[in-house]
């Protein structure tokens, strides 16, 4: 290493330090730019997502609307995608000839439909750029002395940087953080987001599989709500709708120890009294149908048959023949069904935690420490976290992106 070119170490071989150290290497051909990686894989999270398809963005290119897909860290990064958002990733990646292409529920991938396309553009452009790469180094303590950091690694080795980008990934549990909160840095506790709701012995996980397109999700006692596809799974329920209220809801949940009750109403284009107004048209029409064969709500006939079952109404029971206490039973299940959730499972590959660095000590346009000059942080080492869908990778391309802008220009 030469002593006349200055050293940008980023911490973190994941899509936010790759995106940090290739735009930094790129507009600052006189700095050594070093990627540090504590494992021996690189971009693993990349490689994983969207079921190995690289769920790359969302294609949501309004900043008002696209901040709402973030429970934290919304006024931080609606000034930080005023600098970089959906439209310039786009860009950004088709520049270097990879095109994204939009599916139905607006999630952009690759259109290669491989993840390995946007490995591949990271690591042909950190070998363009003469970005370093360091695997199996963990780094255990940095310190910082006049202007220079010093990074202790785990095997003994010591390493010195002028710049530090800090883009480690979330930590599960806040002794993980010790390093950098002995550089001044207070945290937000981390606890998990993107979780499924565990419901051990209830009936419905008999069910598994089978998945309603739209239904609401209920934290009973709280405003806490969510729509959308809703999957039973053999430990409980999953799907979009659980994973975004579980997100939204990380902190509270973490509180009531995952252990709470929940309401779901599977048609949610009515609520009880709706339901119950229109329901003698429907006893009208379908007045000779058993109704074990006929449901008008367009739910999946095994879950149907399920809630008959719930409500003691017999499949070969007709339409005209339901009683009004079996009629009220099942109009409440249908549009408030209570369970008790105890636990969780982490929806592994899109694996978030809720907490990080204080947002307040970090400038939102250079991504910058504001306790330590050349510190800078990227992803989710950061007290910020999206839901599902692209949004968590949208914010490790922004956050470094600009950290690459201000390291460069330095």
């Amino acid at each position: 290493m030469e002593n006349k070119e200055k050293t940008l170490i980023v911490i973190g071989g994941g899509a936010a330090g790759f995106f940090c150290a290739v735009n930094t290497a790129k507009d600052n051909p006189a700095l050594h730019v070093i990627i540090v990686e504590k494992s021996g894989k690189l971009l693993s999270k990349v490689k994983v997502s969207g079921g190995g398809r690289c769920n790359v963005t969302h294609h949501c290119f309004d900043i008002d609307e696209l901040v709402k897909k973030y429970p934290r860290g919304q006024h931080f990064l609606k000034k930080a995608f005023h600098h970089f958002n959906t439209a310039h990733t786009v860009q950004w990646f088709k520049e270097r000839g990879v095109a994204l292409k939009t599916e139905a529920d607006g999630r952009m991938f690759p259109q290669s439909n491989t993840s390995q396309t946007i490995i591949d553009c990271l690591l042909k452009e950190a070998n363009e750029y003469g970005v370093q790469i360091m695997m199996n180094a963990d780094i255990k303590s940095i310190n910082k002395e006049a202007d220079v950091f010093h990074l202790q690694l785990a095997d003994g080795r010591q390493l010195q940087a002028d710049y530090v980008c800090i883009a480690c990934g979330g930590f599960s549990k806040p002794e993980h953080f010790g390093w950098l909160q002995n550089l001044g840095h207070n945290i937000e506790p981390p606890v998990p987001s993107l979780f499924t709701f565990n419901m051990p012995g209830n009936t419905i996980t008999a069910l598994m599989g089978i998945s309603v397109e739209n239904a609401i999700v209920k934290i009973t006692g709280t405003k806490l709500s969510q729509h959308g596809p809703i999957l039973i799974t053999h430990w409980g329920l999953s799907g979009p709708a659980v994973l975004k209220l579980s997100a939204y809801a990380a902190r509270e949940l973490a509180q009531m120890q995952y252990h709470f009750a929940i309401l779901i109403n599977w048609l949610p284009q009515y609520n009880e009294q709706t339901l119950k107004e229109k329901w003698q048209t429907f006893k009208n029409q379908l007045a000779a149908q058993a109704t074990g064969n006929k449901n008008p709500f367009g739910l999946p006939a095994r879950l149907w048959q399920y809630f008959l079952q719930l409500a003691d109404i017999n499949a070969e029971t007709r339409w005209s023949a339901i009683t009004a206490k079996q009629q009220n039973k099942l109009i409440q299940i249908l549009t408030a069904q209570p369970f008790e959730v105890k636990g969780k499972t982490t929806f592994k590959e899109e694996f978030v935690t809720c907490g990080g660095i204080k947002l307040s000590e970090i400038n939102a346009s250079t991504m910058q420490s504001r306790i330590v000059p050349n510190l800078f942080f990227a992803g989710e080492i950061m007290d910020v976290d999206g839901i599902t869908g692209g949004f968590n990778f949208q914010h490790a391309w922004t956050s470094g992106w600009i950290a690459a802008k201000a390291i460069a220009a330095v």
